[in-house]
């Protein structure tokens, strides 16, 4: 299920929506999201598992979230040869800085509640098929809690001249009836919190809609969304752990996870871009954009376990040597995107054939990058 938001010109597939629907772009940081959920978990179990005392791993997750969200603002906030930083219009959200903050809540989340993973024989006569989600009942409780302060603030909260649970871009959006609500609920408690100053100042919306309003796509109220996705990320953890070995009880958990939540944004959506209840939105993080690329990672997990871990027929390369140095790639292209050879002039900046050959080249380079730093075990962690 793909609702498509073409958002302007011939090369839309290396920008994210407008608005509402989906571009390959709005794929990419989601599943960053998922993975690193999954990864929170296996980790925290092998540590756990090392003797590593509560209190120590507390210190290291307050401590890697801390640099994610520092390394992120200096990222976000490019001086160069613009001279001193300009701290009355430094931005504040970003990718990192959402990182920052979905790890640290979702690593404290699991390590409050942390349990040794049972033995399969320990489950029998106790609803076993359950357990990898009957044993995370505090930590649901506390997502579905975080979800409904989500539904809450985005449609009952008041916005001054905007209609109450307004999804729209603003701007000559909705025939220019309410040309200062970007973002509604989620626009205004930026720009209340944080000021307009300190978000981003050229939302994607800008373009088509001619928006009038600073609006952050990684601003407070996306981030809850965020959370949980990257909790929809532990529960397939989980899965990998309480089923080892069992790859057919492993196949059936990522299939029906898949469907239940792709069922979900059918529901939401109504299956359109902009006729459903909640549409799917990359710049909201609605709730129906994290159903839908959550169902997406499942399927994917679906796909890739036989393939890699199973039968080992592929070993992830050439993607592996990025993901091993995945913070220094996204830091160094983050500072480099705009500088030769990763980027130059085209010819026709309409071209989709130049654009696609200028992201080719670029990833190319990047995991070349990687590959060498990889040979050279160089690596850069937080």
């Amino acid at each position: 299920m793909v609702f498509v938001n073409y958002g302007g010109g011939k090369y839309w597939y290396f920008k994210h929506a407008s608005w509402n629907g989906l571009t390959v772009a709005d794929l990419v940081f989601p599943w960053f999201v998922f993975i690193m959920g999954t990864s929170i978990f296996l980790s925290m179990s092998s540590i756990l598992q090392r003797g590593c005392s509560k209190s120590r791993l507390l210190g290291k997750i307050v401590w890697r979230s801390f640099l994610l969200i520092c390394i992120g603002i200096i990222v976000v906030n490019p001086n160069y040869c613009l001279g001193p930083l300009s701290w009355d219009r430094m931005r504040l959200p970003g990718v990192l800085q959402r990182l920052g903050v979905t790890y640290f809540v979702v690593a404290v989340l699991e390590l409050l509640f942390a349990k040794p993973v049972p033995e399969r024989g320990a489950w029998e006569g106790r609803c076993w098929s359950l357990q990898d989600v009957v044993s995370s009942w505090p930590q649901w409780l506390f997502i579905l809690m975080l979800e409904s302060v989500w539904l809450a603030l985005t449609f009952f909260l008041p916005v001054p001249g905007c209609p109450t649970g307004y999804l729209g871009p603003g701007g000559i959006g909705d025939l220019g009836k309410y040309p200062n609500c970007t973002g509604g609920a989620a626009g205004y408690i930026d720009r209340l919190l944080l000021g307009e100053d300190h978000i981003y100042q050229h939302p994607s919306s800008t373009v088509l809609y001619h928006t009038r309003v600073a609006y952050d796509p990684e601003g407070i109220l996306g981030t809850i969304n965020s959370i949980v996705m990257a909790f929809l990320g532990v529960q397939a953890g989980k899965i990998l752990l309480y089923h080892k070995e069992q790859t057919k009880d492993i196949l059936v958990r990522f299939t029906a996870w898949c469907c239940l939540l792709g069922l979900i944004s059918v529901a939401l959506t109504k299956i359109s871009e902009n006729e459903g209840f909640i549409p799917v939105n990359k710049n909201l993080w609605s709730v129906s954009y994290v159903t839908t690329l959550s169902s997406f990672a499942f399927f994917i997990l679906l796909i890739l376990y036989p393939i890699v871990d199973v039968k080992g027929v592929w070993t992830g390369t050439p993607f592996f040597y990025p993901g091993m140095n995945s913070i220094l790639v996204y830091v160094g292209h983050e500072v480099f995107r705009n500088y030769f050879p990763f980027q130059w002039k085209l010819q026709d900046t309409q071209s989709h054939k130049e654009h696609l050959i200028q992201n080719i080249i670029a990833t190319a380079l990047w995991v070349l990058i990687a590959y060498i730093l990889y040979k050279k075990k160089i690596f850069w962690k937080i």
